[in-house]
């Protein structure tokens, strides 16, 4: 089955931090793909900026690699990526300087009415500076949009500051909070399954689900990330933004329109929901833990510690018990664990069904599990509807749990494109249904801050657990207390 493709008009993409990890690993290569698709050609400008000197051309020779090494060799002809590096342009820049704004300016001053994208593909310390400096330099037009990374902050009062110096250069339609979690093909399905189907609906409630499970778990450490992380750790890097709006996304009422604010008033509501995890129920509702290194025969796997090169208790794992006081979810936990070096690079939800009431059947047609709604939004987008059905054959009613799968990879026969794909485009066509509104920043850090708070008043709380486990043994117990487990321990 093709993929339909919407080309869009010409536009102007400045990507600040044009040479760092983020947009070799992943800015590029989703705008290569957009380019070989048709998307967009020629006549749209990518404009890279950074403070290293170096000439356009250099800047082409590393976006050149950087396709080669994250595009597969029969998607990358020579011809396609040569037109595609002939849109690409470098300025080296210092934000502190007026005369490097004034030559941005000239360069971006051929077609001032087209759209110009501005990416802040760096720290979010210099927002402010950057978007200070576009204005100043009258870059910041009517047809502009700004796209800032997340974390934005590091808790209510800082991501506060940030939209404001970003406000007053930019108007709230023109800023694009970026998750790229919200762009993923599985997440929008979620919508698509509980919105574009009359089967699921009306079991989305307290009455037919008994608990909700997300699952972000990565197999490896913090390698690179390692100067960021540090000062980050899980709760900020992953609890705040993807996994609260993956929350989100799960617990909405149906909005009125697939409009962007009818869409974000509805997860700003659930954010507001969010009962308050007290101070005196921190430690029994929360889970932080730290991986230790791991030495056993000729297997040696260094510990967080020995990977930032200094003592820390930032925590690289936690696992949590949400509620949303509302009508729809009162009693329903929402369990959410994230870390780095665990079992396997998973990220899923599991909407878990309330057991049947009664069973007609002999003790011998074996045990009935309740049903299961899995979406796996990586390694493998897919969608999993475990069902009870007959074991074939003859002797009796023989029991068992299978899963109904929908894999994309197989079910539509083509490579789905990736996360910044399609948000990269949508900047470009002005459609915000995709990205965080600044109320809805403000409502996950004042959930998150309290938290934080308590783990840095009392750093007896952090855990460690061995690298390629699911995390410490406290997360088992969060939900064994409540006579659950999960979905791995499931199997």
């Amino acid at each position: 089955m093709a993929i339909r493709i919407i080309p869009v008009s010409p536009f102007d993409l400045v990507v600040f931090g044009g040479s760092g990890d983020l947009a070799q690993r992943k800015l590029l290569p989703a705008l290569y793909h957009r380019f070989a698709d048709g998307q967009f050609d020629e006549a749209s400008r990518i404009v890279g900026i950074s403070r290293r000197e170096m000439s356009s051309e250099a800047y082409r020779e590393i976006a050149e690699r950087a396709i080669k090494k994250h595009v597969r060799a029969e998607e990358r002809p020579t011809e396609t990526v040569n037109r595609f590096l002939s849109c690409l342009d470098y300025l080296s820049h210092d934000v502190t300087k007026t005369d490097h704004w004034t030559k941005l300016g000239k360069k971006l001053a051929h077609k001032s009415e087209r759209v110009r994208v501005f990416y802040l593909a760096v720290a979010p310390d210099l927002y402010g500076s950057i978007c200070t400096g576009l204005g100043r330099a009258g870059l910041a037009t009517p047809e502009s949009r700004v796209v800032l990374e997340k974390p934005l902050g590091y808790d209510l009062a800082s991501a506060e500051a940030i939209n404001g110096v970003v406000g007053t250069v930019f108007n709230e339609g023109q800023i694009y909070r970026i998750d790229h979690y919200l762009g993923k093909e599985t997440v929008q399905n979620l919508m698509a399954l509980r919105f574009a189907n009359a089967l699921f609906e009306p079991l989305w409630n307290s009455a037919h689900v008994d608990h909700v499970q997300i699952t972000v778990a990565e197999s490896i450490g913090v390698e690179e990330r390692a100067p960021y992380y540090d000062g980050s750790g899980a709760l900020r890097d992953m609890i705040q933004n993807h996994m609260l709006q993956l929350l989100c996304l799960v617990a909405i009422e149906p909005p009125s329109s697939s409009s962007a604010d009818a869409l974000r008033d509805e997860k700003l509501k659930v954010l507001h929901a969010l009962k308050p995890i007290q101070e005196d129920l921190v430690g029994e509702r929360t889970v932080r833990g730290q991986y230790r290194a791991v030495e056993a025969g000729t297997l040696s796997i260094p510990g967080y510690i020995e990977e930032v090169g200094h003592p820390s208790v930032t925590e690289t794992f936690v696992a949590l018990k949400a509620e949303v006081a509302n009508w729809r979810w009162a009693g329903v936990p929402f369990y959410l664990r994230t870390g780095k070096r665990m079992a396997k690079r998973v990220s899923e939800i599991v909407i878990q069904f309330r057991s049947i009431p009664h069973s007609m059947f002999e003790s011998t047609a074996g045990r009935i599990a309740s049903n299961r709604l899995v979406l796996r939004l990586q390694p493998d987008e897919a969608v999993k509807m475990f069902l009870m059905i007959k074991d074939p054959g003859p002797g009796g009613m023989r029991l068992r749990q299978v899963p109904l799968n929908l894999s994309f990879a197989e079910t539509f026969g083509t490579r789905q494109p990736d996360a910044y794909e399609r948000l990269l485009l949508d900047v470009v066509r002005g459609n915000q249904s995709l990205f965080m509104r600044r109320d809805e920043v403000a409502a996950a850090w004042r959930w998150v801050d309290p938290i934080r708070d308590h783990w840095e008043r009392s750093s007896d709380s952090l855990q460690g657990y061995i690298g390629g486990t699911w995390g410490p043994s406290a997360a088992i117990a969060l939900m064994e207390r409540d006579h659950r487990s999960w979905h791995d321990d499931n199997g």
